[in-house]
């Protein structure tokens, strides 16, 4: 058991959030996608599971963890609803209050139109399924640099 880490994340996810650099995506998708295949083709090559988990409480664990990445003008974006790329259901309109509350202030979902989400997941670092039941759970982060100033130098060593 490790202090201060969500008990969410398994040692896989762990490993594979850790492993990212500045710049890498990560996928949160729902049980509908094809997280499998599509995992194949990421520089992980493998799917990482959280099917305990809906894909809101998944992003919770994850950001928890990941910083986003500040350079960019969207470091969130969802999958649209096809048919309607306005539409926010439930599961995005949740999952954008945790991306909100992990970040300190209002960080909008660019949205990505299905296709092209599956074909840019392709190119993730790595896919997160969870168990989430609910349609167009899915989302993609790229991840930042944590800038706290009050984190530790390594030149520094720790006490």
């Amino acid at each position: 058991m490790l202090k201060n880490i969500d008990p969410l994340l398994n040692p896989d996810v762990l490993y594979a959030l850790c492993a990212m650099g500045h710049g890498d995506e990560v996928v949160v998708c729902d049980a509908n996608f094809p997280a499998d295949s599509v995992a194949r083709q990421t520089v992980l090559g493998k799917v990482l599971r959280l099917d305990g988990a809906n894909a809101p409480r998944a992003i919770r664990a994850v950001l928890s963890v990941l910083p986003l990445d500040s350079f960019v003008d969207h470091p969130a974006e969802r999958m649209e609803v096809v048919g309607d790329a306005d539409a926010l259901p439930a599961v995005q309109r949740e999952a954008q209050r945790e991306v909100d509350h992990a970040e300190g202030r209002s960080t909008p979902f660019a949205s990505i139109e299905r296709f092209a989400f599956y074909e840019r997941a392709k190119q993730a670092y790595c896919v997160i399924a969870t168990g989430e039941a609910r349609g167009y759970g899915c989302f993609i982060f790229k991840k930042g640099v944590d800038l706290a100033p009050d984190a530790p130098n390594a030149a520094e060593g720790t006490r």
